[in-house]
């Protein structure tokens, strides 16, 4: 009976696993925002990354699972976290900590997918995208290109905040597109074990020389702490982790477009932001051309 109900229930989970990954996902850009009046940056990340890795080695010591095997296998799993840990949540705290509103990152974040598929085809030899793909990356970029001009959405240094966060949009694109040609199958808890004991080991070092260290443990920066760790690290980046290796790429870029309207919609209720008619008009065309990115690839 066991063997037959545990892959019905494996496939349940992984069926609604792109939904509770988007949710979770798109809320982590105000709760990081919610607890940085009260941390650095990067000490916010190493705290984060620290009790990450503390609880999910934890959870894998009394767990039977396949670890991974060869040299190959372990720097493929340590690059990819280097460049989602380190460089991409790295890069994107210091755009919220420079004055990006939560809302405006999820927006330039969004541009992922439309990043993805066309350096997809441009790494696929014969393959031109069509019209869709094409109109939805001028769609997109113009809809942010707009998020830009709008006012104080990139704070009040907006070369450095939107220089940080198209840095940071960077790192996942690149994690991404190495983990879709370079990827090994390796258990979700596991890959994202070695992800956050990389992305500790670097960014510890980058704490200790370009930050005091010091921490006010104010409510808001609890919370903020308890929702990064359980709801971004140990559940969503864990779902992300585990459905690139599953082959579902396509069905995470299907739903990203989801995350800007959510993660406004989060921002406003935990951090009061607000959206301006331009920016609004712009979030909308960025949506647009993920939309039509989305499309073009499927």
């Amino acid at each position: 009976m066991a063997q037959t109900n545990e892959p019905a229930t494996a496939a349940l989970i992984w069926r609604v696993a792109p939904v509770v990954f988007v949710i979770f996902w798109a809320g982590g850009y105000s709760f990081a925002k919610l607890g940085l009046p009260h941390i650095e940056p990067i000490t916010m990340l190493v705290v984060r990354f620290g009790l990450a890795a503390a609880i999910l080695g934890g959870l894998l010591a009394v767990l039977r699972v396949d670890w991974p095997r060869g040299t190959a296998h372990w720097g493929a799993l340590a690059l990819s976290g280097f460049l989602i840990q380190s460089v991409y949540f790295g890069l994107g705290y210091q755009a919220l900590k420079s004055g990006v509103n939560a809302g405006t990152m999820a927006i330039l974040m969004a541009l992922q997918p439309i990043l993805v598929g066309v350096l997809s085809l441009w790494l696929t030899p014969g393959t031109s995208g069509g019209l869709k793909l094409w109109s939805g990356l001028f769609v997109g970029f113009g809809g942010v290109v707009l998020v830009i001009f709008s006012g104080d959405a990139l704070g009040p240094s907006p070369g450095v905040g939107l220089g940080f966060a198209m840095a940071s949009l960077v790192g996942i694109t690149a994690a991404t597109l190495f983990e879709k040609r370079h990827g090994f199958a390796t258990h979700p808890l596991v890959g994202s074990l070695v992800q956050y004991v990389v992305g500790f080991v670097t960014l510890v070092p980058v704490a200790m020389v370009f930050e005091t260290g010091q921490i006010n443990w104010h409510p808001e920066l609890v919370v903020a702490l308890i929702y990064l760790v359980i709801g971004n690290s140990l559940i969503s980046v864990t779902l992300f982790v585990g459905l690139v290796q599953r082959g579902d790429a396509t069905r995470i870029s299907a739903l990203l477009y989801l995350v800007p309207p959510l993660a406004v919609l989060i921002a406003w209720i935990v951090l009061g932001e607000t959206m301006g008619m331009l920016a609004f008009v712009g979030f909308l065309l960025s949506v647009a051309g993920v939309w039509l990115v989305n499309r073009a690839t499927s």
